[in-house]
């Protein structure tokens, strides 16, 4: 072997490893993403199971004083319900139509208390509105973070050359969880 040959091996095979490292150095990347997308979905659910929770102990006060409304309990078994199905899937879309549904049947069940004095004053009714606030204020505090993992993580699979890996790897695009626009619109409060 004469040194071109040489070099020309040694060239190829630094060439191999430098190649080997990138490779490497972005999988782990994508990984390490990937795994933060996780646990901020992971601690959004967790809040929710919470707050979906608490649902039948509101709705067992509310029923002592305001049993008739039934449709307004109606839409929390159901938001439940759905919670529960697509929590269990880890299903992003099926959570926010859950959350959607809550959205809309939650101000009507605590607006009640405006209407039913003695509801008002129930120290566990008033506890549970308390508790509820907090944990509204959790899951938007853990939205942003989830929102904020997933786009960096959605970023970092389309971005060139990280997309050749982040395909080899099968990288998918994770849905941001955002509200749906029925939840945003305002809510009419009849009696």
């Amino acid at each position: 072997m004469d040194g071109t040959m040489i070099a020309i091996y040694m060239g190829t095979v630094i060439f191999a490893l430098i190649l080997l490292f990138w490779f490497v150095g972005i999988w782990n990347r994508l990984v390490r993403l990937e795994k933060d997308v996780d646990r901020a979905w992971s601690n959004i659910d967790t809040i929710l199971q919470q707050r979906f929770d608490m649902i039948p102990n509101m709705v067992k006060i509310v029923q002592e004083y305001a049993g008739h409304e039934k449709e307004i309990f109606g839409d929390l078994s159901e938001a439940r319900k759905t919670f529960a199905a697509a929590s269990k899937g880890g299903d992003v879309s099926g959570v926010m139509a859950a959350e959607s549904m809550l959205s809309q049947a939650m101000p009507k069940l605590l607006a009640l208390s405006e209407a039913y004095p003695d509801l008002k004053a129930n120290t566990n009714f008033l506890k549970l509105q308390g508790d509820y606030k907090e944990i509204e204020d959790s899951v938007t505090d853990q939205r942003q973070l989830y929102n904020s993992s997933a786009t960096n993580f959605n970023t970092a699979i389309e971005i060139i050359p990280d997309s050749i890996v982040a395909s080899i790897k099968g990288c998918k695009e994770r849905i941001l969880y955002e509200a749906e626009q029925k939840a945003r619109e305002s809510v009419s409060i009849e009696f």
